[in-house]
């Protein structure tokens, strides 16, 4: 009898340890939902222009398990009507804290067809998604989610 018990402590113990914490490599994360841009640095050739989001434009990224779409507007139009409207989507992919954008569609057609890959990354309800766009342009971005 006494010789069954071991195996039986032993996958007890492993059974009853407490689960990672660490993320596994191939795991990825939640970035389904709507996000709302807060700012934007782009940096060309070395020049950097940061946008601030917040002030007289709204910009949103939504997402489920496949494609993307984003949206962004004037919140003050001109008179004439103009708001400066912009939009685009498609499909994405998602491997570990690989983001891939899939442009399927652009308001500036000569953009659709292209992937940008970026690196994203979480602090709290923040996601930075940071990658190059082109051979010169590199994009950061700070989104957060919208509840």
């Amino acid at each position: 009898m006494k010789k069954h018990l071991l195996p039986l402590t032993c996958l007890f113990a492993i059974a009853c340890q407490a689960p990672s914490t660490t993320p596994s490599p191939s795991s990825s994360p939640d970035i389904q939902g709507t996000w709302r841009l807060i700012t934007g640095i782009v940096t060309t050739k070395g020049v950097a222009v940061v946008t601030d989001y917040t002030k007289g434009t709204s910009f949103i990224k939504v997402r489920d398990s496949a494609h993307f779409a984003f949206l962004k507007h004037d919140l003050n139009p001109l008179k004439d009507s103009s708001n400066h409207f912009d939009a685009g989507g498609g499909a994405y992919s998602l491997k570990g804290d690989q983001y891939t954008e899939h442009l399927d569609y652009y308001s500036d057609h000569q953009y659709e067809g292209q992937s940008y890959t970026f690196t994203v990354s979480f602090h709290g309800d923040t996601l930075v998604q940071q990658g190059m766009e082109g051979a010169d342009r590199e994009n950061v971005e700070r989104y957060v989610r919208v509840k």
